[in-house]
């Protein structure tokens, strides 16, 4: 997060705060030298969990979200990763167009989605475009990708109500998942690695995750 404060103009403290202030979630991992080259093993509980669902979320830095969502009671796993973008093996920084995502493998009889979907709601600005945060780019744009067509009149229904809490239109995409990319290893449960790294959640929402029950 940035701070205002006060040096005189050209010194070489000015330079130093305006590259911590501008620091967000990508750019982060490149000033402390991830290796940006070795991806993550995929998430195997699709195929063996039984009566687990996924569901793939993207809102801003995929740091602070995987960390969010994954403090839900019912989530049984997490995963970042780089969705829906113009390459289908994506990498950090490629440009092509994807949305830094978090995969959510949840239990829908503890965790049902509409629930999941009212949790991410409380950590994203919905009617933001392209910006989370510090963030500002269109791999920080927000959205819903589901890979069961069942989830779609659940998802649509769910976006119709929090539509009518803005006067702006809100700014969540949603569609299904057209291709998906685990981020590097590096990314992975970067805040359980780094308790200090960057988040653009507050703390108080962390809790809120934590404690959240369906009602």
């Amino acid at each position: 997060m940035s701070r205002s404060l006060l040096f005189p103009a050209g010194s070489l403290a000015v330079s130093l705060l305006l590259v911590v202030s501008l620091t967000g979630c990508a750019q982060e991992s490149n000033v402390t030298g991830s290796p940006g080259v070795t991806s993550a093993p995929a998430i195997q509980l699709d195929a063996a969990g039984g009566d687990l669902k996924t569901i793939y979320i993207a809102g801003g830095c995929f740091w602070g979200l995987e960390k969010y969502i994954g403090l839900v009671h019912g989530v049984v796993a997490t995963e970042v990763g780089y969705a829906n973008g113009g390459s289908a093996s994506a990498t950090y920084g490629d440009g092509s167009g994807y949305a830094e995502a978090v995969k959510v493998v949840y239990d829908p009889t503890v965790a049902p989605l509409p629930f999941l979907l009212d949790l991410f709601y409380d950590a994203i600005d919905p009617v933001s475009v392209n910006r989370q945060g510090n963030d500002v780019g269109t791999e920080y744009r927000t959205g819903i990708y589901y890979t069961d067509s069942a989830d779609k009149a659940v998802i649509e229904k769910s976006l119709g109500q929090l539509q009518k809490a803005y006067a702006r239109p809100i700014a969540v995409e949603s569609g299904p998942l057209i291709n998906y990319s685990p981020a590097e290893e590096y990314h992975q449960d970067y805040l359980q690695k780094h308790p200090r790294g960057y988040c653009h959640i507050p703390q108080k929402l962390f809790d809120a995750a934590a404690a959240a029950r369906p009602e």
